[in-house]
């Protein structure tokens, strides 16, 4: 009667250590996969700061073209105005 009891407690240890390992394998798959969300958040959130790098350069770029484009075109608008006076004279 005492063998059987103690192989029952012996019984009961094991499901308990079995259980506890199936539990810290569920841990550690669940630690991985929150650790990958958090790196690819982290890429998100670095992608995104590039990207307003980006376009804060493209945007100053736009302007400085945009002036260059206006210089051009008020050359243009003098020249015209000066070959204009030159035939009517």
């Amino acid at each position: 009667m005492a063998a059987t009891n103690g192989l029952e407690k012996f019984s009961h240890l094991e499901d308990k250590i079995y259980r506890t390992i199936e539990v810290t394998k569920a841990l550690r798959q669940e630690k991985d996969d929150l650790e990958r969300q958090l790196a690819s958040a982290r890429n998100v959130a670095g992608g995104k700061q590039d990207l307003a790098g980006q376009i804060e350069h493209l945007m100053a770029e736009r302007e400085a073209i945009r002036s260059k484009v206006q210089g051009m075109l008020d050359a243009v608008a003098a020249a015209d105005t000066e070959v204009l006076e030159a035939i009517q004279q």
